[in-house]
C-alpha cells in the first residue's frame, strides 16, 4: 500500500471511530467515592476512559471490585449507543484476574487493549509506614498490573496495547508516601518488560503518568494535605478525568502504533516547568 492509500485508509478508520472493531477490557472501570458528598464526586480516571473509548466505537468490558460501580459505568455506555459489560474482580488476586481475562475473552470475542487502572495511597514517610502497609500497596499499585501484563500477554490479538495509569508521585518526591511513590515507579520497569516481550507480536505497553488531576481520589488528597497544589499548577488549573481518558484513548488506538514501552506524563508541565 502506498502512502496515499495508507493515508485514506487512516481517515476511514478515523470517520468510523478511533476505536472502532477495537475490545477492550478496563480493570477498574468503577467510580469510587471516598466518602465524599454526591456534589464534590468527580469524575474518577478508569471511568472516563471507558466512557471515551467507547464513543470511538470500543466495546469495553468493565471490571471492578464492586460489580455495582462496574455495572454503573457500562449503563452509562449502553445508554450512549455503545457496547459494554460489566464484571467483578480483586485486581491483586491471580486466581480471580485469570477468570476475568477468561470472562472477557469470552464475552468480547477476543481483546484488543487492557487498561489497568487501580491503585491506593499508603501511609506518610517511612517512619509511618509498616511492612504490612508497604505489602497491601505494593499487592494493588505493583501486582495488579504485573498481573495484568502477565495475562494481556497471554489474551491480547496481534497488534493489541496495555495501558498502565501510574503517577508523577513516581517520578519527585512531593506525595510523602514512600509506598504509593516506590510502587508507582515500578510500573515503568514493568512497562518496558512487558513491552520488550510482546514486541514479536506487535503488543505495544505504555504507561500513562497523571499529574495533579480532579478526581474524587485526588480531592481527598487535597482535603488532607490543602497546600498539594499551591504554587504548582503550571496551566493555572487542575487536569481532569477527561484529560487522562484521552491520553488513554491515543495509547489504545492505532494512532499510536508506533508508540511503545513509554511513559506519557499529563500533568500540565507540572515535572517540566514548576
Amino acid at each position: 500500500m502506498n502512502d496515499t492509500n495508507k493515508g485514506v485508509a487512516l481517515m476511514s478508520q478515523q470517520v468510523a471511530g478511533r476505536m472502532a472493531g477495537r475490545r477492550v477490557l478496563v480493570i477498574g472501570a468503577g467510580q469510587e467515592t471516598y466518602g465524599l458528598p454526591p456534589e464534590e464526586v468527580t469524575l474518577g480516571n478508569g471511568r472516563a476512559a471507558s466512557l471515551r473509548m467507547a464513543t470511538e466505537g470500543a466495546t469495553v468490558a468493565c471490571a471492578d471490585l464492586h460489580l455495582d460501580r462496574a455495572e454503573d459505568t457500562a449503563s452509562q455506555i449502553l445508554a450512549e449507543g455503545g457496547a459494554a459489560w460489566a464484571f467483578t474482580v480483586d485486581a491483586t488476586d491471580e486466581s480471580s484476574m485469570v477468570a476475568l481475562f477468561d470472562a472477557a475473552v469470552a464475552v468480547l470475542g477476543g481483546l484488543d487493549g487492557v487498561l489497568v487502572n487501580v491503585g491506593m495511597g499508603g501511609p506518610a514517610w517511612l517512619s509511618g509506614t509498616t511492612a504490612a502497609a508497604w505489602d497491601r500497596t505494593f499487592a494493588l499499585n505493583a501486582r495488579a498490573h504485573f498481573l495484568g501484563c502477565k495475562l494481556a500477554l497471554q489474551h491480547l490479538d496481534d497488534d493489541g496495547a496495555v495501558v498502565l495509569v501510574s503517577s508523577v508521585a513516581s517520578l519527585q518526591p512531593g506525595s510523602r508516601m514512600p509506598a504509593y511513590d516506590s510502587s508507582k515507579a515500578a510500573l515503568a520497569g514493568l512497562c518496558r518488560h512487558a513491552a520488550f516481550e510482546g514486541r514479536r507480536r506487535r503488543v505495544r505497553v505504555n504507561v500513562v503518568v497523571p499529574g495533579l488531576i480532579d478526581t474524587p481520589m485526588g480531592r481527598i488528597a487535597t482535603r488532607d494535605r490543602p497546600g498539594r497544589t499551591a504554587g504548582r499548577l503550571p496551566l493555572g488549573r487542575q487536569g481532569s478525568a477527561w484529560d487522562i481518558a484521552n491520553g488513554v484513548l491515543y495509547l489504545m488506538s492505532n494512532e499510536a502504533g508506533y508508540v511503545n514501552g513509554q511513559l506519557l506524563v499529563i500533568d500540565g508541565g507540572l515535572t517540566t516547568i514548576h
